[in-house]
């Protein structure tokens, strides 16, 4: 052997030393908790046989009923087990390997044998980036599991209903065309050969029905206005002659059309917004069984224009009908602002840049509001649901003066993950011209995805198994509606590795659900400041119920368990087993910022 060589052989088998005294030490410290929580985050330290015997457990957890039933794969369990069983897989392949490498290692230096040597050393190298990157990602997986302090079945603050807590979730696979391509162009989500109006109406009369528990529709919306009146202290009276409604609908990607009024062909066609078909059974509900006369109701949302489609379904029907457009185009009505400022922020100017808004005249001058949003995952706000659908109300050419309250001001702007912040949410659920006229909650979940913009995706969990979502929830608490939607996507989208998935996962924000806690007991108000949306003096009370379910698979609430006085959840659907299909990348697009983002 030539003496330059005798240096690097040195080298190799100190090196070689080394390594087998670091492959020694992750074999024994593998698992690393929070100090804070408790939670586990990665790896390197620990009680030595904690990831081993976790790991052991997991994969034979993981056999035992995975075997006997494969749909099991995608139950709460499972979807902890899974991943600590591959990773402890991983770890003992690597672990295994490595030890192999390492025994040839010796006897090849032994043997002088210094060029294979230095490639079995290579090898040691690769199993050991490869194994520890495979745990921390398998590990750190569990560890991004989005965590409510309260729990699953812990109820927070007052339900508020007829039947307290309740909430409809109509769901009808029939409702919607399983092959819709909606980002195809002549083949959007909107189109009637994609939807079925007919399944649309049956599942929201059969919705209020249950809700209110009445026989028949006019019974049904007689007892939702004189619950609403009561609540009002406008006394025991149903719908009166003259009173008019103001239909907030979401459509944010009606900011632009062609001059006619008609959606484009872009990279918005095809994105969600709420469907004219939820609409329209809406409008033939208040029309022919709650009896509001045509002229009195109002739709739009003030942001934006209504799409020509929209238009003419809705006034082939009810011509009468005021359709309000931020421009007026032909056939709609432009909207005038109010010249009071009504909303007064409750951080009074700690976290807005502005103190007070103003809304528009017909908003103001509405007896009740519906406020019917399309369920989807929100980039700054985690979710967009009936308090961020108020975001498109105001006067101002923008909402950016209230993105500060969300959960992420931008994309650059950090996030405001921890609980007791301010929430703006709170104050637009709670103000007495937004939430507090809000007659019925209904949310529009025919078609749902994770981030705002971007056309619906199918959903993989039960009921829907790999199919679109087909759904209508109603209720008249707020807080419990909300929170059941914010359970199911908080299902679907779980938090990835990557900041960038194929699915967003917005909705498991970490502190997602402040504002719900906020909104249901003031004790979860930040030290020091007082949700008083109208500046009068009067502090909120208790908006209405907030609970997560005990899982995605029963989807059970406190009053379906008989455990508490919660929320309760009715489903006009049967169960069934959640579907295991593999993701399916979506389409990653970064778009201009609407002004009702």
């Amino acid at each position: 052997m030539s003496l330059f060589m005798l240096p690097a052989a040195n080298a190799a088998i100190r090196l070689g030393g080394v390594m087998k005294k670091i492959l020694s030490f992750l074999s024994c410290r593998l698992v690393r908790r929070c100090p804070g929580s408790g939670r586990i985050i990665g790896l390197n330290i620990g009680w030595p046989l904690l990831f081993p015997i976790l790991g052991m457990a997991a994969l034979i957890w993981s056999l035992v009923r995975i075997v006997a039933k494969p749909s099991r794969a995608a139950y709460p369990c499972m979807r902890v087990a899974v991943p600590m069983a591959s990773s402890f897989l991983a770890w003992l392949l690597g672990i295994t390997g490595a030890s192999l490498l390492v025994k040839r290692l010796r006897t090849r230096f032994d043997r002088r044998k210094y060029a294979v040597a230095r490639l079995l050393l290579s090898g040691i190298v690769l199993f050991v980036l490869t194994t520890l990157s495979d745990s921390r990602l398998a590990i750190s997986n569990i560890a991004l599991d989005y965590k409510d302090p309260y729990g699953p079945n812990v109820p927070v603050g007052e339900a508020k209903g007829i039947f307290p807590g309740r909430v409809v979730w109509a769901w009808n696979p029939d409702a919607t065309n399983e092959n819709c391509q909606p980002d195809r162009w002549g083949d959007a989500y909107f189109l009637d050969k994609n939807c079925n109006q007919d399944v649309v109406d049956d599942m929201l009369s059969k919705a209020l029905l249950q809700l209110t528990g009445e026989e028949t529709g006019d019974a049904a919306w007689d007892a939702v206005f004189r619950y609403f009146n009561r609540q009002h202290n406008k006394g025991d009276v149903g719908y009166t002659a003259g009173e008019t409604i103001f239909i907030k609908i979401n459509a944010v990607h009606a900011w632009t059309t062609n001059k006619d009024g008609s959606i484009r062909n872009d990279d918005d066609y095809g994105n969600v917004d709420t469907s004219p078909q939820a609409v329209l059974a809406m409008l033939r509900q208040l029309v022919r069984n709650a009896g509001v006369p045509q002229d009195n109701i109002y739709i739009g949302d003030p942001y934006t224009h209504v799409f020509t489609h929209c238009l003419e379904k809705w006034r082939a029907e009810f011509p009468a009908i005021h359709f309000m457009d931020k421009s007026g185009l032909d056939g709609r009505e432009k909207y005038s602002a109010s010249a009071e400022y009504k909303m007064h922020f409750s951080d009074k100017g700690s976290v807005l840049s502005q103190t007070q808004d103003r809304y528009f005249t017909v908003m103001d001058e509405a007896d009740y509001l519906l406020n019917i949003p399309a369920m989807k995952g929100h980039r700054w706000g985690g979710v967009t649901f009936f308090g961020k659908n108020f975001f498109g109300a105001n006067t101002r050419s923008g909402a950016d003066h209230m993105h500060p309250g969300l959960h992420r001001e931008s994309y650059d702007g950090p996030l405001r993950g921890q609980y007791g912040l301010y929430r703006v949410f709170v104050d637009l659920l709670g103000h007495e011209n937004l939430g507090g006229k809000m007659l019925i909650y209904l949310m529009d979940a025919l078609w749902s995805c994770s981030y705002e913009h971007e056309p619906p995706v199918k959903f993989k969990m039960a009921p829907f198994n790999n199919d679109w979502t087909s759904s209508i929830f109603l209720s008249l608490d707020p807080l419990a509606i909300e929170s059941v939607c914010l359970d199911i996507l908080q299902a679907e989208f779980p938090k990835q590795e990557s900041e960038v998935p194929g699915n967003y996962w917005y909705a498991n924000f970490p502190a997602i659900d402040d504002y719900l806690h906020q909104a249901a007991d003031p004790a979860n108000w930040p030290e020091g400041l007082t949700y008083d949306p109208e500046g009068d003096g009067t502090p909120l009370t208790s908006l209405g119920v907030h609970e997560h379910w005990n899982d995605p698979i029963e989807q059970k609430y406190s009053r379906d368990l008989g455990t508490g006085v919660g929320i309760e959840l009715l489903k006009q659907h049967a169960p069934s087993a959640i579907a295991t299909l593999l993701d399916v990348p979506a389409r990653f697009i970064l778009r201009q910022n609407h002004p009702n983002p």
